[in-house]
Order: C-alpha cells, then structure tokens, then sequence
C-alpha cells in the first residue's frame, strides 16, 4: 500500500507578502490544521523574518505535528522598504516575476515537503500559481482576503470601461456608477478602489486588477474571508463569475470559537512588534469613551493630515489612543500640544489590534478600512469613521457608511473641523443609533460561527472537499 495514501491531506498555502493578506492566511492554517489537515505555509524571505521575530508562529504551531512553514525570495533587494510607496514594485515583481513561479515550482516537485501536496490554496492575485498547479495537476482553490465587495468591483472593470464609466475626470467623482450590478443606487466614483481615478488604463495596478473576472474563475473554488449576513449579496454576484465559493469569516473570529472549543488559546501573527502598555491605559478609562486610531502597517500620511488630524482630536475632548509607526511625527508638536495628548491620549507605535477593540473602554475606531481592522470591528460591535488609502479600502468605507449603517465615511477629506465633528457624531450625537446597528450585526456575526452558521457550514464543506481530492 502506498504509504502516502495514509496521510491526511497536505495543503499549501501562498499568501500575498503582505499584513492583511499573511494575517488572514495564517489564521486558515490553523483551521485548517484543527481539522486534521497537513498545511504547508509558504512565505517570502523577508515576512518569514518578520513571523520570526514578532510572533510566536513556532511555539504556536508546536501541537500540530502536520505544519511547516516554507520561504521563498519575493525578488526584492534586502534593503527594499516593501511599503505602500514601493507596493506597485513588490505586487508586480511577485505576480509577474518568472523566477518566483519557478521557485514555487521547484518547491513543489523538490519533494522536501513533508508529503506530497493534494491542494494548493494561493491568493487570487497569484495568477502563476494556478499556471503551476494546472501544470503539476493539483488542485487549487483562490483565496481574496479583501472584501467580497471590493473583488466584484474588480470583477465588473471590463465593464466600466465597456459602458465609458471608467476612465474620469477627477473633479467629477460624486458621479453615481451605474455599471455594477448590485450596487445601484448608492456608489460612486469617489467609492472606486484609488487606482480607477488615475485615468490611465495603463496603469500597472489597473491592469493587476482588470483581469479578475477571468483569473479567479479558473480555479477549483474561491474562499473569501466574510459572512452571508454582511455580504450575501454581493457574493450571490460573485457566483455568476465562481459558483464555488466558501464563505468562512470573518477568519479572526472563526479561529478564536474553533480553539475555545479545542480548549487552547489563541494568538497575534503580527509582523510588527506589539506595544501592550496602551492595555492598562484603556482600563483606566470610561466605558466605551475611547476612540482608537490605526491606519494599519503601509499607509503613509503627509505631516500635514497628522497636524489636522492632532487637532480634530484633542478638539473633539474625546479620549484616543492611536498607533503611530515611527516617532517622527512626534517631534513636530509643539509644547501645548504635547501637554493636551498626555492629558487625553494614549500614542503607541503598534497595538494588539484585537485585543484593542476588544476592550470595553473602546468606542469608536478612526480607520484606514482594511478588511481586516473592518471585521475586528464588526464582531466587536465599535463603530468606525472611515478615513480609506487605497486598494480596497474606499469601497469598504462606503459599505460601513451606506449600506451597513456602521459608521461614518470621511474620504477624500483631512480636516480638522471635519476630523472634530466626525468624533463627536460618532462617540456623543449618534452614539445609541450606532451602538444598536452594531451591536445587531456583531450578533450574526457570531452566530454564523456557530454549529449550522452559514460560515460553520462552509468551513466543514471546504475541509470535506478537500479531503476527497
């Protein structure tokens, strides 16, 4: 008999080296290594680093005797910022890079692994990973860790260009799209991921994201890290393009249910390292009086929005503890301004994002909009303002604002007479109206982790399908 026929399924995972995308992704390894599973998470060099240096992936991993986890070059210098300045650079260097496809190729056939591999689980923006899987006959399935919301966007760009929408003038940007089925009646092209506002289809990050509709569909299914009740929709949209689809999320709350039940604890795989002193400032505070602040890990802002946003808030008197990366900044206030933040806020430069909004003195997120910080805070149940960058963050940010009810959209806009009032209405003015439609949507949250949820469900479907391959 052969003996590789009595060994559990080995999946390998290939996230996106990013944050968002390598949080989320390692948070599926553990599931799937819950449910029995064999996982292989493949990283590049420098995020394998990271892992190393600020998580406890190792120690954490210990109990399930079926994991490794693997590394590549991303084809960068070492020296290479890897920011949101140098993104182009490092999506297109790994999408389209032939030494990275022969890498994972080679892994693949190296037979190094601790068995061979039955299904590989790449994200959807690595269309060479479905070129080598066809290539070595394993079955793949696509992973989007953006929103279900953002990826029909993607989806529906032929489109726009096909009915003259896209490309625009930048001065016209309250102009209602009309040519994404699903979202009439409330988007507009100030809701458009930032790349659309360029007028230029050339664009290298246009043309990434042009092709989606085509891309994701050959694949054997696509998993998307949200729930029925949030996006059920759009996700009905998104099956006219891939009928398999396996919504699990949100992806942090699934795993925190699976391992309370399993009786283990859960953990943070952030690539940077966590400033846990804010904790006992946010247990000296009022309930539900803090607002906290994060533009999560590649958002660069101007010195600029720091000041309008410095003085939005200490005018706004509410308590704030906000995420700063670097100390830069700091060295600009001047001496008034210093005494005004000892007095109310609370600056770190990282938090234990979770545990954060968590925390029963939270109130209110100011966010850039990531997937997610925007789960996080659905299942917490804190309302957020919305403050996007890019990517998908400026069609998420509509979606809290309109269609979810959960707080406020401030794009386009760093003032701070706006920044002040937007705080108020969210922490004072509206403060129950919010509370209740957040409360209600961190309910269903939840409840569809539980036996017979939408996401319980479709998590035991995707185990089971991938134990048949």
């Amino acid at each position: 008999m052969d003996p590789d026929r009595t060994l559990p399924p080995h999946v390998l995972i290939f996230p996106l080296p990013l944050q968002g995308p390598v949080n989320s992704m390692i948070k599926l390894a553990e599931l799937l290594c819950l449910s029995g599973l064999h996982v292989t998470f493949l990283v590049t060099d420098h995020i394998r680093t990271q892992l190393l240096k600020y998580s406890n992936i190792h120690s954490r991993f210990t109990p399930y005797p079926g994991f490794r986890l693997e590394s590549i070059p991303d084809g960068l210098p070492e020296d290479h910022p890897r920011s949101v300045d140098g993104l182009k650079e490092l999506l297109g260097n790994f999408k389209i890079n032939n030494r990275t496809r022969t890498l994972f190729r080679d892994l693949l056939t190296s037979g190094k692994l601790i068995s061979p591999v039955t299904c590989i689980i790449a994200d959807g923006f690595m269309g060479f990973a479905c070129d080598v899987a066809s290539e070595l006959r394993i079955p793949i399935i696509y992973v989007r860790t953006i929103s279900a919301c953002c990826l029909w966007v993607f989806f529906c760009l032929p489109k726009l260009i096909e009915s003259g929408e896209i490309p625009f003038s930048e001065n016209e940007l309250d102009t209602p799209i009309k040519s994404i089925p699903g979202m009439e009646g409330f988007f507009r092209r100030r809701d458009l991921p930032l790349f659309c506002r360029s007028c230029n289809l050339e664009d290298p990050i246009f043309k990434f994201h042009l092709h989606e509709g085509k891309e994701n569909p050959r694949a054997y299914g696509l998993i998307l890290n949200t729930f029925d009740d949030l996006e059920g929709p759009i996700v009905s949209q998104i099956r006219t393009f891939c009928p398999n689809v396996y919504t699990i999320g949100p992806l942090h709350a699934h795993l925190k249910f699976k391992l309370t039940q399993a009786g283990k604890s859960s953990s943070s795989n952030s690539l940077l390292k966590e400033d846990t002193s804010c904790i006992p400032w946010l247990d000296s505070q009022p309930p539900k009086s803090v607002i906290y602040v994060s533009f999560g890990s590649l958002a660069i802002m101007t010195k600029e929005q720091y000041v309008e946003l410095w003085h939005g808030l200490l005018n706004s008197g509410c308590p704030f503890l906000w995420v700063i990366r670097g100390n830069s900044v700091l060295l600009e206030l001047s001496k008034g301004m210093e005494e005004r933040v000892e007095e109310r806020g609370c600056i770190v430069e990282w938090a234990p994002q979770e545990e954060v909004l968590a925390h029963g003195s939270v109130g209110g997120f100011l966010t850039h909009s990531g997937w997610n910080g925007t789960l996080e805070s659905v299942v917490e149940g804190v309302p957020m303002i919305c403050w996007p960058f890019f990517l998908d963050q400026q069609v998420n940010s509509r979606y809290v604002g309109e269609v979810w009810k959960l707080g406020l959209d401030m794009k386009d806009s760093c003032d701070r007479v706006i920044v002040e009032k937007m705080v108020r209405e969210l922490m004072e003015v509206r403060r129950d109206e919010f509370r209740k439609s957040t409360d209600q949507m961190a309910k269903v949250a939840k409840e569809c982790l539980m036996k017979g949820g939408s996401s319980y469900c479709n998590l035991e479907r995707l185990v089971n399908d991938i134990k048949s391959m």
